[in-house]
């Protein structure tokens, strides 16, 4: 007996530079700011909203767009922060996690042979969605500059054909730590004006825009919003990645197909990891204050930098710093971290492995969303180079 051949739907994913640098890091001891998520630990008092919910007797199946006390806390959110309404019941879906998010907007919206506008360097979750949908993604790369990155609006106007179904963004963007400005919404909503071109819009990092300067939201924009999908991220925005929970705001027509999908690739979320944020929500303490927050940490970190001859892009938002190493090495991105892990002890992801055609920049990404201690463990053995 012998197991059957079977035809792979997704040919060009393999080991991610994630799991190879974090087993790197384990074996060699390294301090891990590869890892794009928290070493530290979330409110106990979210723990405590989600451990009463489970003594509580909320452990059977939720309504399959998630509970409404949630829906109706994320609504009242985002009208006090962007301005714009969802109707909780028909507009707002609880999802397993933003990537959950991500796969059902597309495999609801893009259809065999659509094209799908992606701007890299891009999360590595986009591309397959897109392929899994038998999608085509068009490709657009950001440019670097002193300035740090942007978007050639130029070119992802020029990308778009009769076949464009939609347009992904992301602000706070991973890997790069730019964000997207007013102007750059403007220029989006020039693009797709006039047209039946939807907009995936991934907003994990909503609540991680520093400098005082506003999340543009594309809930912000009427134009804009009657035709995205837009993600988010209690993983996050709370300190627990490992929950898996964010949302989708979408118009209710959009959502309505969203929800053809996503009731049979996952159906429905956690009971009481939903019932428990919506408790904790009520506070909006926690989401408000964490710009601050980060902003001190990242500001501790690039301080620390500054002490190596590592070359510093702006960090506007989320938890990355992207630096350049071209005064320490040239070897490749993917070389020179597994060098930097190895025999300096601390480990990083190279931004080349964002781009569907690896391309050299001479970059890489820290996580600055780490203890203190942590960070500055970092910072003592960098500070060697």
């Amino acid at each position: 007996m012998s197991t059957p051949n079977i035809v792979t739907k997704l040919p060009k994913v393999g080991t991610t530079i994630f799991t190879v640098m974090s087993a790197l890091a384990s074996e060699k001891g390294a301090v891990n700011l590869g890892q794009g998520f928290p070493d530290f630990h979330c409110d106990p008092a979210l723990v405590d909203a989600v451990t009463r919910a489970m003594q509580d007797g909320l452990n059977q199946y939720p309504p399959m767009a998630g509970v409404l006390p949630l829906r109706e806390a994320i609504a009242d959110k985002v009208e006090r922060l962007y301005g714009h309404r969802y109707d909780p019941v028909s507009e707002i879906t609880v999802t397993a996690g933003a990537t959950q998010g991500i796969l059902t907007s597309v495999l609801c919206a893009v259809h065999p042979g659509d094209e799908v506008v992606v701007i890299e360097p891009v999360y590595d979750c986009y591309v397959p969605a897109i392929e899994l949908a038998g999608g085509v993604p068009v490709f657009v790369q950001m440019e670097v500059g002193a300035a740090g990155y942007s978007i050639p609006w130029d070119k992802v106007r020029a990308a778009v054909t009769p076949k464009t179904r939609m347009i992904m963004v992301n602000t706070p963007h991973n890997p790069t730590g730019s964000v997207m400005r007013a102007s750059d919404v403007d220029a989006l909503a020039e693009i797709v004006r006039g047209t039946d071109i939807l907009i995936l819009s991934d907003e994990v990092y909503e609540h991680m825009v520093f400098d005082g300067q506003p999340h543009e939201s594309l809930a912000r924009h009427p134009e804009l919003a009657e035709r995205s999908f837009i993600n988010s991220s209690f993983g996050k925005t709370y300190h627990v990645t490992g929950w898996k929970v964010g949302y989708v705001a979408a118009p209710a027509a959009l959502t309505a197909e969203f929800r053809k999908v996503h009731q049979f690739n996952v159906f429905t979320v956690n009971t009481p990891v939903q019932y428990g944020l919506a408790e904790y929500m009520k506070n909006p303490a926690p989401y408000l204050d964490l710009p601050a927050f980060y902003q001190r940490k990242r500001d501790l970190f690039r301080a620390g930098l500054a002490n190596t001859r590592f070359e510093l892009l702006p960090s506007q938002g989320t938890y990355f710093q992207c630096v350049k190493y071209d005064a320490i090495s040239d070897q490749s991105e993917a070389e020179f971290c597994k060098w930097l892990t190895s025999e300096i002890g601390v480990a990083a992801i190279p931004v080349s492995a964002f781009y569907n055609t690896p391309k050299e920049s001479g970059i890489v990404r820290f996580c600055f969303a780490k203890k203190d201690e942590t960070l500055q463990l970092a910072l003592d053995r960098l500070a060697k180079l």
